[in-house]
């Protein structure tokens, strides 16, 4: 008997939030005094921060200051104010950091063009920072290796070649500048892998409005329509972005892809994603009413495809909790769709934050556990290739504790009263029952509509 069928049922308004939990300057300032300490546990002397458009996560966690169009540099050195290097544009929203800085222009951060005949010398720079010879140095930028990478893996840095090389330069022979990214990146013992209250909250803010955006999409999309004109209906533009907006159709659906001029079919396969700091929602279905409008070949695709993955992805629902290791999760994934049909690619399941994957512990045999203070995100991605294509239910969940989820439903109610009724539709309605401590944070809230043009035709647990 299957584990799955296909229900009527509409999906409930949650609510949008109408403001944005924001974090006061206590929260930078803890969280600058736990890298010290994790510094001087690590024997570390000092430490870089490098962030660039793309790779802001580091440095916004600590300063709540993102560079745009430009780089970054933060210079933490023991008993002195950290110095934070920026580019013209951005000199100003670095000096207004939630922690305190000094904020200096280094014009080559700049973009090409701009005047940099006043540009300091960077080795000079980084002494009157406070980088010394002999020191041992931490780079942080957006990732660390591991020892089946590189033989000597705290080596390799994706920091920018310059900047390294005056590092090392700075320091000496008898000096080492190191990756230490592991120091908020790790997904456990990094800073950045539990969170504060406050930030769950603030996540929830995200994670709803891109889980929204998702389904205004849904609701509205219509055969003849440009994938442009599709994407409209989003409303986008609420928050900064964890990363671009997909949406492909037809013969152009890949998941990564950006909506194009290309106009919608009845019968088109479609996938779309929307991340915004601390959530990101996406769905494939096809531009359909039902089943008898698919392509003769593929007209089992809930049967075969679809309502199995909704099995896998119920069951993580229901499997996940404090203290579950990520190879339990691994492993149930691969139980369900680790086969040649499905195409299991990714880690099933993963930390979310400003970035949209910071890390995971997800991989087979690993006994790293999920904590209280985690977001995780949902990632089951099966690659079956035409004609099936493949199936997507992202969204994100927080865990906490008993003592977390009072303060949560204390200090932030309407959050509280949003993630129980997410909960309660996800129980009554798909029949996938949560442990106490998992909190969804998306309004999708587990929904897996198949055909576009039938939204509240949704799969459930038989």
């Amino acid at each position: 008997m299957p584990a799955f069928r296909m229900i009527d049922a509409k999906l409930p308004d949650f609510g949008i939030p109408e403001t944005r939990p924001e974090l006061d300057r206590s929260i930078y300032t803890e969280r600058y005094s736990a890298l010290n300490r994790a510094r001087r546990n690590a024997g570390l002397d000092a430490l870089i921060v490098y962030a660039d458009r793309e790779h802001t996560a580091n440095l916004t966690y600590l300063t709540g200051f993102d560079p745009r169009f430009e780089e970054a540099l933060l210079i933490i050195v023991p008993d002195a104010t950290p110095t934070l290097l920026a580019g013209p544009e951005n000199l100003g929203r670095a000096a207004a950091s939630a922690i305190e800085v000094e904020a200096r222009l280094y014009p080559p951060f700049g973009l090409l063009g701009q005047d940099r005949t006043k540009t300091p010398d960077l080795a000079e720079v980084l002494r009157n920072a406070g980088i010394a010879k002999n020191q041992r140095v931490g780079v942080l930028g957006w990732k660390y290796f591991g020892a089946h990478e590189a033989a000597k893996p705290e080596s390799w840095l994706e920091a920018p070649s310059y900047i390294v090389d005056t590092l090392r330069q700075v320091v000496g022979a008898d000096g080492r500048v190191v990756n230490a990214n592991a120091l908020l990146m790790h997904p456990v013992t990094g800073l950045r892998a539990v969170n504060e209250i406050v930030q769950i909250a603030q996540f929830e803010f995200g994670a709803g409005a891109c889980s929204e955006a998702v389904k205004a999409l849904i609701r509205n999309v219509r055969p003849g329509m440009s994938e442009f004109e599709a994407v409209q209906h989003m409303r986008l533009g609420v928050l900064p972005h964890s990363c671009h907006t997909m949406l492909s159709s037809g013969d152009r659906l890949v998941g990564l892809n950006s909506p194009s001029g290309r106009k919608l079919g009845r019968g088109d396969p479609m996938t779309t994603a929307v991340g915004y700091w601390g959530g990101l929602s996406s769905r494939m279905g096809w531009l359909v009413e039902d089943a008898s409008e698919l392509s003769e070949g593929v007209r089992d695709y809930v049967e075969k495809l679809a309502g199995p993955y909704f099995a896998c992805a119920a069951e993580w629902y229901e499997t996940i909790g404090i203290g579950v290791t990520g190879g339990e999760l691994d492993a149930l994934a691969r139980r369900h769709l680790d086969n040649p049909f499905f195409k299991l690619v990714l880690n099933p399941g993963h930390l979310i934050h400003i970035d949209e994957w910071m890390n995971t512990q997800v991989y087979p045999g690993s006994t790293e556990p999920f904590l209280s203070g985690q977001c995780v995100q949902v990632d089951i991605i099966p690659a079956a290739g035409a004609p099936y294509y493949g199936a997507n239910i992202e969204d994100g969940i927080a865990l906490l504790d008993a003592q977390g989820r009072d303060e949560l439903k204390s200090s932030f109610p309407d959050v509280w009263n949003r993630t129980e009724a997410r909960r309660a539709f996800m129980a009554d309605v798909l029949g996938i029952r949560l442990k106490p401590e998992v909190l969804p944070l998306s309004n999708l809230a587990g929904a897996m509509p198949p055909y576009w043009l039938a939204p509240d035709r949704i799969v459930s647990k038989a």
